[in-house]
């Protein structure tokens, strides 16, 4: 990106980043409630008050851009709509909904900045651990800690927040959901310790997953099975600003695209070294 483009990308994450922690504060007032209510949607997955409430938040915070919005709790635009947007908010308001209702801790606020069908920017929030995470193409990553009590500024993020990757280990880390664990990931996961020992496996909710590999606390990330964009955009943007990439399972020459006529994804992998993801394309599985 030019320079006029990144100054403007910036200012865009930077609503985005204050419009995350209105959210994850919306999200704790409920989280700390006695009873949570639970329904379902038509896909027969689970909402709560918590998802509706911060996405109205992110959408008030968001509207200010004048950038369309397309939200997992917001109206389903369709694609002959959609397809003239060049650029566009995509939002999970709460991601790991399955986790807040079990109280893990493991959910998180997504908002990414799509320009053409890639994710350009990102911010993942957590907000039962306050971690805040961005990344801009071009730019780089970072993780700020305690982040609802921090200057989220430009300034701050160069100078306090951490510049990911940020872990260094010794053996590689493989990480995967806690709540999908199919068997041709599981068996991806078995084949792949085998043939790198002392591997670490690490099992999280969210895009946290994908926040991982952005850390460098994990090497691969694959999913063999079809979540939303919503569920992938804002942790995809991180990652590839951190120097990681994230492509379809099947084809790693083609990264994962947004705003597509269907919302669900391929299966996928995200990565931070492309001489590791050549050494064990050989363990995905052909579909």
């Amino acid at each position: 990106m030019n320079q006029e483009n990144t100054d403007w990308v910036t200012g865009m994450i930077d609503i985005a980043v204050k419009a995350s922690l209105e959210a994850g504060e919306m999200i704790m007032e409920v989280y700390g409630e006695r009873s949570l209510v639970v329904e379902s949607k038509a896909d027969n997955s689970p909402v709560t008050e918590a998802d509706l409430r911060a996405d109205a938040v992110i959408a008030r915070c968001l509207g200010e851009t004048g950038l369309p919005l397309l939200s997992e709790e917001g109206r389903d635009v369709p694609y002959r709509e959609r397809r003239n947007w060049k650029r566009l908010w995509i939002v999970d308001p709460l991601d790991g909904t399955k986790e807040f209702i079990n109280r893990s801790g493991e959910f998180t606020v997504n908002i990414a900045l799509v320009e053409g069908g890639e994710a350009l920017a990102g911010v993942v929030y957590a907000p039962v651990s306050d971690v805040l995470y961005t990344g801009i193409a071009g730019r780089g990553a970072w993780r700020i800690d305690g982040a609802s009590e921090a200057c989220v500024s430009d300034p701050f993020l160069r100078d306090k927040g951490v510049a990911l990757p940020c872990v260094t280990r010794e053996n590689y880390g493989i990480v995967a959901s806690r709540s999908f664990r199919d068997k041709r990931t599981g068996n991806f996961i078995r084949q792949f310790c085998d043939r790198f020992e002392g591997t670490r496996t690490v099992t999280t909710g969210s895009s946290l997953k994908l926040c991982l590999v952005a850390e460098g606390e994990a090497d691969i990330y694959p999913r063999f099975g079809y979540i939303s964009e919503w569920d992938t955009a804002a942790g995809h943007a991180i990652v590839a600003a951190s120097g990681g990439r994230v492509v379809q399972a099947l084809d790693p020459s083609v990264p994962l695209v947004y705003n597509k006529p269907s919302h669900l994804n391929p299966w996928f992998m995200a990565f931070r070294d492309h001489e590791l993801f050549e050494a064990v394309k050989d363990l995905v599985p052909s579909g």
